[in-house]
């Protein structure tokens, strides 16, 4: 199918009051898409729609809370009261939580569902009845995890409810293509993303939630969930990390578990910064808004993830490549066959061309 350019969408984002969501509204309304911005957080979200009107931009916001589908009703009703309906629906409003599974007490076990599970199929699912009685062109682009493809320790509620919105996606896909409607779906899949998503999520370890390690920005994934808005797109890897994970884990999970079970316990918590204030943080109430970035700390961070890049081209991806291991290998061949031939013999005379055709012997075995 062929959904349009940027430019001439209007999109919705949920979460869009910080992280992920903030900056993927910012660069939608810089490509000149209307965007329509749902969040808890209300002073967020007139700070942002008003930023973009200022820059001559397009753009409204409903509060919302996307556990409540009737909330997600009323943005329904905002976009097509300011822009007459919408092309995109993005599905990135989440929240997390760090603790072992037995320590969670179980409201928190729902609030976790709510928000990242079933706020998905209830935007999902409101964007299909409003592209199917339109008729018209439509892509929803559900933000996962790569906790979604291998699931670790510590932040087990969120990867439980991301692998339920991953299989949620794949059978929404299915369904939707069995039915021939026009609508892509598309599953990001982020790895360790910049953003105050640690402060925000609900604590129950020692120390203040952090990612370490290779953390890569939101304008990557931001770049992926629009890329997706505009072409159709199974999934997108923001980052090798994130793909290196599904496949280790797919190829290998026994192995996997026990890197993670090492690994997921101290790579998730501060060093130096002991955890603080209320355990449920933003869970149940919005946390602070306008913020793109987090307090981490990185043993290295990215500019961008050039597996997005890679993504968005497959074609010129895959002749780079092929051109490169070709080169590579005519580069080795060649090296093979000089080091095979043989050494100079006894006796052997080397000339030097004059250019006149006259022969100068320049070395000889015999006197030389």
């Amino acid at each position: 199918m062929t959904l349009k350019p940027l430019s001439e969408q209007t999109i919705i984002i949920t979460g869009a009051s910080s992280g992920i969501g903030l900056v993927t509204a910012r660069r939608a309304a810089k490509a000149g898409a209307a965007v329509i911005a749902a969040a808890r957080n209300e002073q967020a979200l007139r700070t942002l729609v008003n930023e973009i009107r200022d820059a001559g931009g397009r753009a409204a916001f409903v509060i919302c809370d996307v556990g409540n589908e009737a909330d997600v009703a009323r943005v329904v009703d905002v976009a097509v009261a300011e822009f007459g309906g919408f092309d995109t629906w993005v599905n990135n409003a989440g929240i997390s939580i760090f603790g072992r599974l037995w320590d969670v007490p179980m409201p928190e076990w729902h609030r976790m569902f709510d928000t990242v599970y079933w706020g998905t199929v209830y935007g999902s699912l409101a964007a299909i009845r409003h592209f199917r009685d339109t008729d018209k062109p439509g892509a929803i682009v559900n933000v996962g995890s790569f906790f979604g493809d291998k699931a670790p320790a510590v932040q087990s509620t969120y990867a439980s409810a991301k692998f339920a919105l991953h299989g949620f996606t794949g059978s929404l896909r299915q369904e939707v293509e069995h039915e021939g409607w026009p609508v892509s779906v598309s599953l990001i899949h982020p790895g360790r993303i910049d953003t105050p998503y640690n402060e925000h999520a609900g604590n129950f370890m020692p120390m203040q939630p952090v990612h370490r390690g290779m953390i890569y920005p939101p304008e990557a994934v931001a770049e992926a969930i629009l890329w997706c808005a505009a072409h159709p797109k199974r999934d997108m890897f923001v980052g090798s990390q994130a793909k290196f994970a599904a496949v280790l884990g797919a190829v290998a999970p026994r192995f996997t578990d026990r890197v993670m079970e090492k690994l997921m316990y101290t790579s998730q918590q501060s060093r130096t910064r002991k955890a603080s204030g209320d355990h449920r943080r933003a869970l149940f109430e919005a946390g602070y808004g306008g913020h793109e970035r987090g307090t981490h700390e990185p043993h290295l961070m990215r500019g961008s993830s050039l597996y997005v890049k890679a993504t968005k081209r497959p074609a010129l991806t895959a002749a780079v490549m092929l051109g490169g291991g070709a080169l590579a290998w005519r580069l080795l061949r060649g090296r093979g066959t000089q080091d095979s031939l043989p050494p100079p013999q006894a006796g052997d005379m080397a000339q030097i061309s004059t250019g006149n055709g006259n022969g100068i012997d320049v070395a000889q075995a015999d006197g030389a």
